[in-house]
Formats: structure tokens, sequence, C-alpha cells
């Protein structure tokens, strides 16, 4: 899964990649040269007092060494422009996967791992890339380079290398196997820190309002001690593997000492070819260093990869249309035809069979007591969710062969938890239309019956809003997400128990406004409150994810006893009627 990912993301880098992988060849070949030179040097120029055999041969090496270096500068110049470059593409493939999932891919991943995966999963392949691109590229030649100069040094002394670099292998392998589900382990821990720590952050005001600090502290020590236990597992574990290599390194280096100098007292060796041996060795034990290095990295990097795919893997559940409705009469005409919905893996249905007409200048109300599938049933309109039977329509088209773009300019949609964005009051009124004038904010401010705690707050328009809206209350919460929609002036208004956090005056006050400024669009109210939805056009009645009954509001009052029932535990009779 790494591999075809990085293969994926990395082909449109080709040409920097080549000119890398030129720049590590000539950057290691000069390393491996100068052992050689020195060797000579030793040999023909200090045992034999030649002076200048010295001065010329050191000059070269200096010459040489500049070209290392200034092969290695290139060599990780383009190898970190090339892996931040691969972080960047990921991110924004991982974003835009997202972007376009429906509410149920996100429900499924959830949105601590999504923030993960979006993050410290593409951190950890970045940082492999990075690695691969300034190390391990050039580790195998370094290794191949030195074991074949070694060779030509001295072919008896190179047993050594036999018996040192499968005994490396044999350790770094057997270390690296057990990484793994190690690795997968600390990654799904990580995500259930974030969760944890959203939770709180979040729910802060519920946590102070029960005084669950003590036990909320106690959620987040276990989530960070249970991190923590897996991250000393791997760390031990990782821990174990330099004094491996470094304990195979001393003993290899005491051994070609040991018999160097035999072959050297017996004349079959020169001093300069053992010091040139010692340098190969190192060189070949270094590279496997380098190579143990990223084996420690690759396992994480794996599992994050196999996360981020598993995103980028996933189909959003609303599939844009291939050939867009791109216009539309725009008159505001909704029509549902038997439309119903179902969650993945679910042994029932949430909607059966809803059929439901909204037409402009009239108010259609949606009841029913809480589970019913009101929510999920507006959700339909605006593509949050498709129906998996039955169709829904917008002026005779269905939705989901709308433009997506024609489609949200078409609907307009307050949420029942209404989400403010960290900025002003202005760009969360813009969001809808960034063209709106500030007229034109005031105005739907006004409708909404925001205009006045707006006109209060210092800077009014430009008032900070911080994220989710923290700063203001949920009344107020609710009324910018209603003035939000009204900028946007879409032909069907849909609002969802858009109204349950304002007091009895404020609601009718807004309502009598909203009739006015929604005079000639299709508006679709789910409410919970029966005062909110008792003037409208006509009422349906959800009751287990089914239509049971449409009417007037007296016509349900005498008729329908699910509408009755519900009336009567908010109204008296005498209210009621």
């Amino acid at each position: 899964m790494l591999i075809r990912l990085l293969r994926s993301y990395l082909s449109p880098y080709r040409k920097p990649l080549t000119l890398l992988v030129v720049l590590q060849l000539l950057q290691t070949c000069a390393t491996l040269y100068l052992p050689t030179l020195n060797a000579h040097i030793i040999d023909n120029g200090v045992v034999k007092g030649d002076t200048g055999y010295i001065l010329s041969f050191g000059a070269l090496m200096v010459a040489i060494s500049l070209v290392q270096v200034g092969c290695n500068i290139g060599a990780v110049y383009f190898g970190a422009r090339t892996a931040s470059a691969l972080g960047r593409d990921l991110r924004a493939a991982v974003f835009d996967r997202v972007q376009s999932f429906s509410a149920r891919e996100v429900g499924h991943f959830g949105a601590p791992t999504l923030i993960t995966r979006t993050t410290n999963d593409v951190q950890q392949v970045q940082m492999l890339a990075l690695m691969t691109f300034t190390l391990m590229v050039s580790a195998p030649i370094m290794c191949v380079g030195g074991i074949v100069l070694a060779l030509g040094l001295d072919v008896p002394l190179s047993a050594v290398l036999v018996a040192v670099v499968p005994t490396l292998g044999i350790c770094v392998t057997l270390i690296v196997r057990r990484l793994r589900p190690l690795f997968r382990s600390m990654q799904s821990r990580l995500d259930t820190v974030n969760r944890v720590l959203r939770e709180q952050i979040t729910g802060n005001r519920v946590i102070r309002a029960f005084v669950r600090d003590t036990y909320e502290g106690e959620r987040f020590r276990k989530a960070n001690g249970d991190l923590t236990e897996m991250s000393l597992k791997t760390g031990n574990l990782l821990a174990l593997m330099f004094p491996v290599v470094m304990t195979t390194v001393n003993l290899s280096s005491i051994a070609v000492v040991w018999f160097g100098a035999h072959r050297i007292n017996s004349g079959g060796m020169q001093i300069g070819d053992l010091t040139a041996f010692l340098a190969y060795l190192m060189q070949i034990v270094m590279s496997v260093m380098m190579a143990t290095f990223m084996f420690m990295m690759v396992p994480r990097a794996e599992v994050c990869a196999e996360r981020i795919q598993e995103v980028l893997g996933t189909s959003s559940s609303v599939v844009p249309p291939v050939a867009p409705v791109t216009e539309l009469r725009r008159h505001g005409h909704l029509e549902i035809r038997g439309a119903g919905f179902r969650y993945p893996g679910a042994e029932e249905s949430v909607l059966k069979s809803i059929d439901l007409v909204a037409r402009p200048g009239e108010t259609t109300a949606v009841i029913g007591s809480t589970g019913s599938g009101k929510s999920t049933l507006l959700g339909l309109v605006p593509r949050l969710f498709d129906a998996t039977e039955g169709e829904v329509l917008v002026d005779g088209t269905p939705v989901a062969e709308l433009e997506p773009t024609l489609l949200a300019r078409t609907v307009g949609l307050v949420p029942q938890k209404p989400y403010l964005f960290a900025g002003t009051v202005a760009t969360n009124l813009r969001y809808g239309n960034p063209d709106a004038t500030d007229e034109e904010l005031w105005h739907a401010l006004e409708v909404a019956q925001a205009k006045e705690f707006v006109d209060r707050l210092e800077g009014g328009l430009d008032a900070p809003i911080a994220q989710g809206g923290t700063n203001v209350s949920g009344g107020q919460r609710q009324r910018l997400a209603i003035a939000r929609t009204l900028v946007q002036r879409p032909e069907i208004y849909l609002f969802d128990d858009s109204f349950s956090a304002l007091d009895y005056a404020t609601d009718a006050a807004l309502r009598a406004a909203l009739g006015r400024e929604t005079a000639e669009a299709t508006v679709v109210i789910v409410a919970q409150r029966v005062a909110t939805i008792r003037d409208a056009d006509r009422i349906i009645v959800l009751d287990e994810g089914r239509v049971v009954g449409t009417g007037h509001h007296q016509e349900l009052m005498a008729g329908n006893e699910t509408y009755r029932e519900i009336v009567l535990s908010q109204l008296t009779e005498a209210e009621a009627a």
C-alpha cells in the first residue's frame, strides 16, 4: 500500500527525483573514492616520505570532498522540496475526498480519525519520503560499492563482511516484523486521544455544569496512558535496534584490525590498505545503519499509508451527476415521491415511502416524535444524503441530476445545530453569497431578529465570531444562521428545528418577518414546538419514518391521533383549539 501510494503521488516529480538520484550517486561515489586516495597517500606518501605526493593527492581529496558536499547539498534540497510537495498533495487529496463525503461517510470514519489521517498520518509518510531521498537512495550504492572496493583491497579479509552483513540483516528484520502491529495500535490510540480531547473541548460547558472534571480527567489520563504504554513498547523495541547494530559494528572492527594486523605482518597487506578497509567497513555498516533507521520508520509509515488509502479509496454515497443540469425554471417547487432512506447495515429504514409536495408561496411543516426521521427527510433535499428509494425533485428535476452549485443556490438549509465559522459576523453571513452588500446583511439580520444584538457588538458586522460560534448564545447562533440563509436568497427554505433556542416572543416576531420575506418562496419547517408550525399551510405528521397524516392544524386535531398527542403534550385543549 505504501509503495502504491508513493508511486501514485510522486509520479509528477520524476525530473527532480531523477536529478536527486544522480546527485546522490555522484556524492556516494566521491565518498567511496576518498578512502582509496587516503590509502595511496599513506602507502606512497607517508611511508616513503614523499611530500609532493602527499600534497598533490591531498589537493585531489579536497576537490573530491567539495564535489561530495555540493552534490549532498543539492540532493537534500531537491529531496526536501519533493517530500514537502508530496505531503502537500496528500493533504489536499485527503481534504478534497473528505469534502466530497456525505454525512454517512463522515459518520463512518468520525471527525477525530479524519483529522489524524490528514495531519499526523500524512506527516509520517512525508518524513519517510524525506529520509528515503536523503539517506536511503545513497545507502545501497554505498553498501554495494563499499563491498566491491573492500574485496579489491583484500579478499581474505573480506570474509569478515560475509558474517557482518547477514547478521545485521537478520537482526533488523526480526525487530521490524514486531514493530508493524505496534505502530498500527499506536495510531489507533492516537485517534482515541484526539477523540477524547475533542469531546472535552467541545463539551466543556456540559462538563462544568455536571461537575465531571474528575471523571473526564480520568478518561483522558486513561487514553493518554494507553498511548504512552504503546509508545513505550514501540520505543523499547526501537531502542534495541541501535545497540544490536553498534555491537555488530564494534565486533567487526575488532575482527578486521586483528586479522588485518596478521596480514600486514605476513606481508600480504599494506598499512594504507588496512586503513582504507576499515573506512569501507564503516561505510558499509553506516549504510546498513541508515537502512536500519529507514526500517524503523517504514512500519509506521506503512500503517499510515493504509489509513490514508482507506479515506482516498472511499467513495461518497452522494455521487455528482455525470451530465448535470445547470439551469432550472427556478420556481421553487419541491416534490418528494416515495422516498425512503436506510443507513448501511441498518435493519430498518429510517424513512419509508414518503410523499411530500411543497409549493412556492406556501409553508409546509413537518412534525413528529423524536427519531421519526424529520431531519433525515430534510437532508434528502440538499443531498446531505441520497434517498435509497424513490426520488426528490426540485422544479421537476431530480436533485441527483442537478449541478451541485445550482442546487446550493436553489435550496437554503438552516441545520438543527447551526455552525458558525471563525471570522466575523460579516464573513459568516456572506458564506452563501460572497457578493452581498452591507445593506443586504443588515436587512437579513433585521428579518432574523438579530440586528439589535449585532448592533451592540463591538465592531458590528466586523465583530469577531469564534470557531463554532462559542462566543455567542445558542439563540444568537440560530438567528445568525437564519440570516446567513436569507442572504443567500434561495427559492426553497428548509428550517430544521431552527427556532428551538428562541423565546416565544422572538420566535413569533421572526416567523412574522420571515413570512413577509419568503412570501414567494417555498418554505419547509421541521419543528418540535407546535406554536411554530400550527399556522402552516400544510402540516405533515411523521411517525417511525412514515407519513401518518397531512392537513391543516384543525383537520389534524380532529382526525389524527398522533398529531393530537403531540399538540396536547405542549398545549391545553383550549389553547390547541
